[in-house]
């Protein structure tokens, strides 16, 4: 793959992808990827321009339902349907009728009733977003906006985005991933990105029992040393400590003076390496605060990319066969 087939060159309707949902990086077609790269890259000028709004989607109902706290994912997708002219339906799981025990999948069909025909889930559960996509009608669609330890696709997707725009040559690219990478959807998913759009290796490195105990995928190399891990990386993508889902206890300290990552770590990469962290950040912890500001990192264009990535994969699901439009 060279490095302008990185980027898909059309931005119309005339090739319809065959995706109806997006529930993880798993399964996906490169040319979708490149499809969302190139249109999200299209749409940053509705996310840097406010006053500009993209009305691919008038009338089409969105209802973000969400079951885990969420700022970045949640609000990104809501400013992303508003960008699209689409009606959001902000539902409260709080204080929905799924307190009184009426199960998600009813309360999806209840909106569906309703006239909604997007469904943004995260949820705690592995697996619930693909099961919930197996129940809907034909015209509705389905996002994974994180479930569990298990995939974070959206994420992995506006990762690709932010790298593509400072390194666009993935074939040469070593990317490390650094924290939690048991409990981490988010490196799940990125992983699968990285290796799909050609990047030759990818490092998990973190404490041993924070590392997978099964054997790793081809192309991944695993360090228990944050220094030995770092040495030649271009990309630097740090985790938080996942202790709520995973229900562990950590020392902070230890864990900060043993995997932070500083300054001085950080002079360990290539010349120019790019630090990327899917947040929330816990400054001093995870990263270094000076590195945080630093012009290296990359967090708040993560962020902004965030958007036009959710605002791309909302229209591209839109054009899926079977869409009423």
């Amino acid at each position: 793959m060279s490095e302008k087939q990185t980027v898909a060159p059309s931005l119309t309707k005339t090739s319809k992808p065959s995706v109806q949902h997006l529930l993880g990086i798993e399964g996906l077609a490169l040319s979708f990827v490149q499809d969302v790269l190139a249109r999200a890259e299209h749409l940053l000028t509705a996310v840097v321009q406010p006053e500009r709004i993209v009305t691919a989607m008038p009338g089409k109902i969105i209802a973000p339902l969400f079951f885990e706290a969420s700022t970045r994912t949640r609000h990104s997708f809501e400013i992303a349907a508003l960008r699209l002219g689409a009606i959001l339906l902000p539902v409260r799981t709080e204080t929905s009728s799924i307190v009184k025990g009426e199960s998600v999948l009813d309360t999806v069909k209840t909106l569906e009733a309703l006239g909604v025909r997007y469904f943004i889930i995260r949820h705690a559960n592995n697996g619930l977003p693909a099961w919930i996509a197996d129940q809907v009608n034909a015209t509705s669609h389905v996002i994974n906006a994180g479930d569990g330890a298990n995939e974070h696709p959206t994420q992995a997707l506006l990762d690709l985005l932010t790298i593509q725009q400072v390194k666009p040559r993935f074939q040469s690219l070593i990317v490390a991933i650094v924290g939690d990478i048991v409990h981490s959807r988010v490196a799940h998913s990125l992983t699968q990105a990285l290796f799909l759009m050609g990047v030759p290796e990818v490092r998990w490195i973190g404490p041993a029992s924070l590392l997978p105990e099964e054997i790793p995928p081809p192309g991944v190399r695993c360090f228990e040393r944050l220094e030995q891990g770092l040495g030649g990386a271009d990309v630097i993508v740090t985790l938080r400590l996942q202790q709520e889902r995973a229900h562990f206890s950590f020392d902070t300290n230890w864990y900060s003076t043993h995997f932070g990552l500083t300054e001085t770590r950080l002079k360990l990469a290539k010349p120019g390496a790019i630090v990327l962290h899917p947040g929330p950040v816990n400054r001093d912890v995870e990263i270094d605060a000076k590195v945080l500001e630093s012009s290296q990192s990359l967090i708040q264009k993560q962020v902004r990319n965030g958007v036009a990535v959710r605002m791309a994969v909302l229209q591209l699901l839109g054009e899926a066969k079977g869409d009423a439009v």
